[in-house]
């Protein structure tokens, strides 16, 4: 059973992810708060395996709990979700170390499969959208990631990474086997000093080793 803990100032929209998340039989939610605060001492306790995190709530937001959370021993998956697509606290939270983040009007589906996806230890990767942030944050190019001595392999994979591709997907592009993808994306992982591909994603277009534009 994936356990899952909502936070959102909004009572309505707790009802109503609990809702949804528990007319799946794999899913339980085992709690709620109404802010950033509330939820870092509730994921202490209840050590849940996803948050969906609200990022724009009075006195601690989404993006300072997410921050707090990820840092937590065995942290849980953290998505965020929001009103509006392009939200520079989005863009915040992702860098704070959310794995992906859902809109309030998505589907009830896409809300079970993005839990069931970050369980699983993926990420929900929108490269379009997360070019359009980082186009409209206006994040400063570095010119590429040279100090991270990416092999030529390496930054071949960061490049479909980027473009959304899994690690199976990949795999099929490049010809290699899925294990040596995910061997090279975890070699990416630690040169980047990030902690997922989410991440990974984000600093090839702050970098400007992919186009923003």
């Amino acid at each position: 059973m994936i356990t899952v803990v909502l936070v959102d100032d909004e009572p309505l929209v707790r009802s109503g992810l609990r809702a949804i998340l528990e007319s799946a039989s794999d899913i339980t939610v085992v709690g709620e708060a109404d802010d950033g605060a509330a939820a870092h001492t509730l994921v202490r306790s209840v050590r849940p395996d996803v948050v969906l995190m609200d990022v724009r709530m009075p006195r601690v937001d989404g993006i300072t709990a997410t921050r707090l959370i990820v840092e937590l021993d065995r942290p849980p998956a953290v998505v965020v979700v929001t009103t509006f697509e392009n939200d520079d606290y989005v863009y915040d939270a992702l860098r704070a170390g959310a794995r992906g983040f859902l809109l309030k009007r998505a589907s009830a589906q896409d809300f079970v499969n993005a839990v069931r996806t970050v369980h699983e230890g993926d990420s929900l990767l929108f490269p379009g959208a997360i070019r359009s942030l980082v186009t409209a944050v206006g994040a400063p190019g570095g010119g590429g990631l040279d100090g991270a001595r990416l092999t030529s392999r390496e930054a071949e994979v960061l490049r479909l990474l980027a473009s959304g591709l899994s690690n199976a997907e990949i795999a099929d592009e490049i010809h290699l086997g899925v294990e040596t993808v995910r061997t090279h994306v975890g070699n990416i992982l630690a040169k980047l000093g990030v902690r997922d591909r989410v991440q990974a994603v984000i600093a090839a277009y702050e970098s400007g080793f992919v186009s923003s534009r």
